[in-house]
C-alpha cells in the first residue's frame, strides 16, 4: 500500500471489504463535516448507498458533487481530498481496478484538467 492509499490516509473512513488479483472493493462512510486527507484512487466504479453532497478538491481545483442513493459512476484515476458539505452521512463503495489504465474515459467525478 502506498502512503496515498485511502485506507492508509483515512482508515476511520475507508475499509477494504473485498480484494483479489483484479479488483479491490472499498467501503466508505463519513458524517457531515468529515474531511479526507489527499489520497489516490485508480480507475474505479463508485456505487452510492446514500445520497450525499461533497466537495472534491485537487490542489486549487474543487468540484461540488451531489449524488442520489443508488447512483453508479465511473471515477477515472485521480488524486483528491473530500469534504462532506451536506447534512447527511455518506455511504458508498469503490470498486478499484488493478489492471493498467487504458485510454482516458469521460464521466469522472473530478475530470481531467482543462
Amino acid at each position: 500500500m502506498s502512503s496515498k492509499d485511502p485506507v492508509v490516509t483515512d482508515p476511520r473512513l475507508y475499509k477494504v471489504v473485498f480484494e483479489n488479483e483484479r479488483v479491490r472493493v472499498l467501503e466508505y462512510r463519513d458524517e457531515p463535516g468529515d474531511r479526507t486527507h489527499p489520497h489516490r484512487h485508480p480507475d474505479s466504479v463508485m456505487i452510492t448507498f446514500s445520497a450525499f453532497q461533497r466537495r472534491v478538491s485537487d490542489g486549487d481545483r474543487s468540484v461540488e458533487v451531489s449524488l442520489p442513493a443508488g447512483a453508479v459512476r465511473w471515477v477515472g484515476a485521480q488524486e483528491h481530498s473530500g469534504h462532506n458539505v451536506g447534512d447527511t452521512v455518506t455511504h458508498g463503495f469503490f470498486v478499484e481496478l488493478k489492471e493498467p489504465a487504458g485510454e482516458p474515459v469521460t464521466g469522472a467525478v473530478l475530470g481531467p484538467q482543462s
